[in-house]
């Protein structure tokens, strides 16, 4: 039952299949997947009728004729091992069912040899696609073993196995994966995704250029070779000969958006991002294998997907150290500042068990580098004293809040905790001096409201009473975003808490401290749309919310000289929306077309193609 491997959260499952064909007679799996969110099914045979169950609703069904396989997302990776040997005893069907429900789709893409000297392969590559959201990507020696698995979890985290003794080639299997899914990706969705043009003319629509101005009714914006060459009244300039006409009458143009808190763990991130509108993300701490190929996939337009801006993660020594990238002392700081660098990284993400020494040293480093730093406040430091250290950004509204504690509760005991951050007073004397502090050294703050506020969502405030386009996921993520429990007995005190968020965010916002829209990814592609929905809410104009994810954000990682307004010279990043979000920041939901690299995309396409609903 437990023993069969990786759990991917889940504690209690079970799997019964027949000797001569792994045909399923029993499964059952319950237990926690993600933060707050659950999985309770089960499946019984008897007769040759399935008897099915999901939380509390039980239905029956007839054994279906042709080959299913019983299975869920997120369960032990060994059961994607018996999977995969199902769909070979059954002659490897381009599709296959699964039970309770659902379709996956399994593919040989051919094989790979290692570089490991004593455990070359070959091994069979196979992606396996529809059982979780996204593609995964499988190894099978000749002995039809599983040898190694890169996929995610339910938090959209990267998840692997690997078998003991090919530990060594862990680093080839993730890169192998990051390119084969992206070059998988792209190929699947070749046929009427997109158009390159070396010109592009969009005329009569109402341009909202982000630099704050008025807004040009009846404008014209033309892109040459992916960049901006001439914005101005339609009236007044002159089509390019030959250019791509796309007619904007009734429509808005912005510049792309930004999301300032990604974590890009898979390529379908992609195409859901463009879809929302979004051209850049600062992808904020991630596997360098994987995220290394996904950039320069997208880069080369080799794979589908919007500009990628890397941090690399580093940590210190501890029961909590996350990442690869561990330091113990200023000297290995240094090594790994070098190493993102010399990767094309162009910040650092500090976490949470760092030393003061070490992030210094990291600090100093990527300073020299021309890097900029970003992260968590470390446990046992002060965001006074992290910034003193050098670091220039932070994530989460969360540690700005423990700024303004006169004492500041052990995070273990939550309701505490929670308690002390509804206390919070910006207008407090606390407040003030966290808040000159922040605005005189011109620290970055990456509040991710969006994130906080799906930790909030329960069974009486359910995830749609706030998302509203949460019916529009995928149909592998709607159990991980919308089957959540009821709410917890510090519900109250969080929901305060909460609420406290928002009225900081606005102070730090009229205090003039830059704020960035970042979502630390929550629900795909909306989530960014919420968080600026959310700033209204804290109290900024929507013209202010929407530069919090265009030119606040490009001037973050220096970058406004070519991006983040609709200018001459910048960076052909445009988004076409069907509705004013001047007048109401909820019409940024409705964007219609994307325009990046001189290629217009068609939004419902792209949220087709990774199992969205436009």
């Amino acid at each position: 039952e437990d023993q069969l491997g990786p759990a991917r959260h889940c504690r209690h499952l079970r799997l019964t299949c027949t000797q001569v064909d792994l045909s399923p007679l029993e499964f059952f799996i319950k237990g926690d997947i993600a933060r707050g969110f659950s999985i309770d099914q089960a499946l019984v045979l008897k007769h040759g009728i399935f008897h099915l169950r999901d939380r509390a609703i039980a239905t029956t069904r007839q054994r279906p004729q042709s080959p299913a396989f019983a299975i869920a997302g997120y369960a032990p990776i060994t059961f994607q091992m018996l999977l995969v040997r199902y769909w070979e005893l059954h002659g490897r069907p381009s599709s296959l069912q699964t039970l309770p429900e659902g379709t996956v789709h399994i593919r040989s893409l051919g094989y790979d040899r290692l570089t490991l000297p004593a455990h070359q392969g070959p091994f069979e590559r196979l992606e396996v696609e529809g059982l979780i959201w996204g593609r995964e990507t499988l190894w099978f020696d000749k002995d039809r073993y599983l040898v190694a698995a890169v996929t995610t979890d339910a938090e959209f985290d990267h998840f692997e196995a690997i078998r003991e003794r090919y530990e060594g080639a862990l680093s080839e299997f993730i890169h192998l994966a990051g390119i084969s899914t992206a070059e998988s990706l792209s190929e699947s969705m070749q046929s009427g995704l997109s158009e390159r043009h070396d010109d592009i003319a969009l005329i009569g629509g109402t341009i909202v250029d982000g630099s704050g101005g008025p807004v040009l009714v009846d404008g014209a914006v033309f892109i040459h070779n992916g960049k901006i060459s001439e914005v101005g009244k339609k009236d007044s300039m002159t089509v390019p000969p030959g250019a791509w006409i796309i007619d904007t009458r009734g429509k808005w143009i912005l510049p792309g958006l930004w999301d300032m808190h990604a974590h890009y763990e898979q390529v379908e991130w992609g195409p859901i991002y463009l879809a929302a509108g979004v051209t850049t993300v600062r992808d904020c701490g991630n596997e360098f294998d994987f995220i290394t190929a996904a950039r320069d996939a997208n880069a080369s337009q080799k794979g589908v997907g919007p500009r990628l801006l890397l941090a690399g993660l580093v940590d210190g020594v501890g029961r909590n150290s996350l990442g690869a990238a561990i330091v113990a002392n200023p000297d290995q700081s240094r090594t790994w500042t070098r190493r993102y660098h010399d990767a094309g990284f162009q910040q650092m993400k500090i976490y949470g068990s760092m030393k003061r020494a070490e992030l210094e040293a990291v600090a100093t480093e990527a300073h020299r580098f021309g890097m900029t730093v970003t992260g968590h406040i470390p446990t046992g430091l002060t965001a006074y004293q992290a910034v003193e250290a050098g670091q220039d950004q932070i994530n989460h509204i969360g540690f700005i809040a423990e700024m303004m504690m006169p004492k500041v509760p052990d995070i273990s005991h939550r309701e505490q905790y929670l308690k002390a951050r509804a206390a919070v007073d910006p207008a407090s004397d606390l407040g003030i001096k966290a808040i000159a502090f922040l605005r005189t050294h011109k620290i970055v703050i990456d509040p991710t409201l969006a994130l906080d506020e799906l930790g909030l969502a329960s069974t009486l405030k359910p995830t749609r009473s706030f998302e509203p386009d949460a019916e529009k996921i995928a149909p592998e993520l709607r159990g991980a975003l919308l089957n959540v429990g009821p709410p917890r007995a510090t519900a109250g005190a969080a929901e305060a808490a909460f609420g406290k968020s928002l009225e900081l965010v606005g102070a730090l916002h009229k205090a003039g401290v830059p704020i960035v829209a970042g979502t630390d990814q929550a629900v795909p592609g909306w989530s960014l749309h919420r968080e600026m929905e959310l700033y209204v809410q804290a109290g900024f104009t929507p013209m202010e919310a929407i530069q919090s994810a265009t030119i606040v954000s490009a001037q973050a990682m220096g970058l406004q000289d070519e991006s983040g307004t609709i200018e001459a010279g910048k960076r052909g990043d445009l988004i076409i929306v069907g509705g004013d979000p001047l007048e109401d920041i909820s019409n940024l939901r409705r964007v219609e077309q994307v325009l990046t690299h001189g290629r217009v995309y068609k939004t419902a396409p792209l949220w087709r193609s990774v199992g969205f609903t436009p």
